[in-house]
C-alpha cells in the first residue's frame, strides 16, 4: 500500500518502526489509529500498489 499524499510505501514485510508495528503485519491488520508516519495521512488515503513481476 502507498500513501496518495507522500508516496511512502508500506511494506508488510518491513511493518512499522516508527509506530512499533511488527515485520509480517499486513495492512489490513494495522491498528484503526495507525498513520503514515512519514507524512501523518489517515489509512484512508492509502492506494494499493500493482504487483509487476
Amino acid at each position: 500500500m502507498e500513501c496518495g499524499v507522500c508516496w511512502h510505501v508500506y511494506d508488510p514485510a518491513e511493518g512499522d518502526p516508527v509506530w512499533q508495528i511488527a515485520p509480517s503485519t499486513p495492512f489490513s491488520a494495522l491498528p484503526e489509529d495507525w498513520r503514515c508516519p512519514n507524512c501523518d495521512a489517515a489509512q484512508s488515503r492509502f492506494l494499493r500498489l500493482d504487483k509487476h513481476d
